[in-house]
């Protein structure tokens, strides 16, 4: 099968069978996403969605965030992955929102990758889930998942296959895309033991037709 059979199938797939979808984070504006996804690096959406109530409701937008002790934060993310490095992350990124972007969350991905905390991952959703730019974010399991479908090809890094994926992807279905790929790892084609009898686009796939 050629690549571009490959992901023709695969698309027109999610665009019946799940055309709305959307991040697992919760948020209410571009600063409370901003920080939920600069926490869930590592950590699961589930875990990040417990934690951030009660620290949106202590800072609830740049300026509070800004002024706040490092330790404090550290206090209400305790209990989700690097909570050290990541409250220093997200101090240092209200501050420069504050300094540098007049307190807005900038739509560029060259200006995101600039904040604290924020690496190419990070932007590509930002840019993609609040500004609707065709961004592919590639997290460890759009990498996993693209690999194994055959979507990418021996792709050494996220980058790489982020430049594949964005070949191939018609441009008005990149930011679902990723959202479709990230649940598929999630939930389908888990890391240990993916789950190909449950899984609907197996035929499709060079990792099942390797099995049989």
């Amino acid at each position: 099968m050629k690549i571009k059979e490959r992901y023709t199938h695969i698309l027109n797939y999610f665009e019946e069978h799940h055309p709305e979808v959307e991040t697992e984070l919760v948020y209410t504006n571009p600063y409370e996403l901003l920080v939920a996804v600069i926490l869930s690096a590592q950590c699961t959406d589930k875990r990040v969605n417990m934690t951030t109530p009660k620290l949106f409701e202590r800072f609830p937008d740049v300026q509070s965030l800004a002024e706040a002790e490092i330790d404090e934060v550290f206090q209400y993310i305790r209990s989700i992955s690097y909570p050290n490095n990541k409250a220093k992350h997200i101090v240092g990124m209200a501050n420069m929102l504050l300094s540098d972007f007049g307190s807005e969350v900038p739509s560029e991905v060259n200006d995101l990758i600039k904040l604290p905390g924020v690496g190419r991952k990070t932007a590509n959703v930002i840019a993609s889930v609040i500004f609707n730019k065709a961004a592919m974010a590639v997290d460890t399991h759009v990498f996993r998942v693209s690999e194994r479908l055959g979507l990418t090809k021996n792709a050494k890094n996220p980058h790489e296959a982020e430049i594949q994926l964005m070949k191939n992807i018609p441009e008005h279905l990149v930011a679902r895309a990723h959202h479709w790929l990230i649940l598929h790892g999630r939930y389908v084609c888990v890391a240990r033991t993916p789950k190909c009898k449950e899984c609907k686009i197996s035929e499709w796939c060079n990792y099942f037709l390797k099995l049989k």
